[in-house]
């Protein structure tokens, strides 16, 4: 592989990644100055502010014809929040759920999956498809201002103390936060551009799909904003925050960062084969996994941030292989179906059955 095709790589990880902090700072900034409250920040500028690597890579791939690499990089990034990044910060700290909204949006982001799995069965998501998801994010956004609303006294506090004490010192000059947002656009266009173009340079330097390396290296890197705003709110004992940004992050993915690219490309995204019948599945099996844990408790033990991270390695394994068409890909599938993924089943089912039994003694 050429150095120069990893350096383009590289270069753009870090354009991307500062890009977004750039983005998010100035955006916050300017929101608190307009006396926008800490909690609507968190839910919408924040929570935007950290997916807009997604929306550039997406963007510029749709533009430049690379419809696998935008759509790949979507579902890899859906994928990788949650196994990945939340089974992470259960690890760090048991995240108990106290934030309504979050409940609410597991099941958005399950209709959302599955919605964008409806529209892709017959080859591609339209740009009549993209005003659809389009107009979503918009009533989403709408949604979570207004139920935000209704949060807890310890919701609120906890997005007061994150984002409303950072901006208590700030510069109240708007033209500063202005420059912020304008270097921070400058460096995701840039650094979309030149993550694409080495990503897509690899991919064929090493005989993998342009949808393999939009589902990992692509889906890794740009949501590295997530991993940093849930693990250090995680690590602070900000856990609504934590799960509520990776939560917020794949609705928006989905809504926005597919709808407005399927809406630029004049023949919308094409969604290849192997997507419909195994990685967009993937995504909504991990929505749905969450249903369970969210609802029983409202929690993520340590124990199943451990699932989730051992499930992405598989997941990620699993790829590698099939790329490859290795010769261990038989084995390794029979033994994820047969052995790992009913064990797995089984004993959330247990878990959640151990907790509806306790239901009627809790109420009396």
């Amino acid at each position: 592989m050429p150095p120069e095709e990893l350096l383009f790589l590289c270069g753009g990880l870090v354009l991307l990644a500062g890009g977004a902090e750039l983005l998010v700072r100035g955006a916050a900034r300017l929101a608190a100055i307009a006396g926008i409250s800490p909690l609507v920040i968190g839910l919408t500028v924040v929570a935007y502010g950290t997916s807009a690597p997604e929306l550039a890579v997406s963007l510029e791939s749709s533009l430049a014809g690379q419809a696998d690499i935008a759509l790949g990089n979507v579902v890899g990034s859906g994928i990788f929040n949650v196994l990945f990044i939340l089974g992470l910060c259960a690890v760090i700290l048991p995240l108990r759920v106290a934030q309504q909204l979050v409940w609410l949006d597991i099941p958005l982001m399950i209709g959302a999956s599955v919605l964008m799995f409806m529209m892709g069965l017959d080859g591609r998501i339209s740009r009549m498809d993209g005003v659809i998801l389009f107009a979503g994010a918009a009533l989403y956004t709408i949604f979570a201002i207004r139920h935000g609303r209704n949060e807890t006294p310890e919701v609120k506090q906890e997005y007061s103390h994150e984002y409303g004490a950072k901006m208590a010192g700030i510069s109240r000059a708007w033209p500063v936060q202005l420059v912020f947002i304008a270097c921070g656009l400058a460096m995701l266009v840039f650094g979309a551009r030149w993550l694409v173009f080495g990503a897509v340079a690899i991919a064929k330097g090493f005989g993998l799909s342009e949808l393999v390396i939009g589902l990992t290296i692509i889906a890794a890197g740009t949501s590295l904003p997530e991993v940093a705003t849930s693990v250090i709110a995680s690590v602070r004992g900000e856990r609504d925050i934590a799960v509520g940004n990776v939560v917020g992050s794949n609705i928006f993915n989905i809504l926005m960062v597919i709808g407005l690219s399927s809406i630029i490309s004049p023949a919308g995204i094409n969604v290849a084969q192997a997507a419909l019948t195994f990685d967009i599945p993937v995504m909504i099996a991990v929505s749905l996994a969450c249903a369970p844990i969210f609802f029983s408790g409202h929690v993520i033990e340590r124990w199943e941030g451990g699932v989730f991270l051992l499930y992405y390695a598989a997941y990620t394994t699993y790829l590698i292989l099939n790329a490859n068409d290795h010769d261990s890909l038989p084995a390794f599938s029979a033994i994820m179906l047969e052995f790992v993924m009913p064990l797995t089943l089984l004993t959330l089912a247990i878990a959640y059955v151990r907790y509806a039994a306790k239901l009627p003694g809790q109420a009396a």
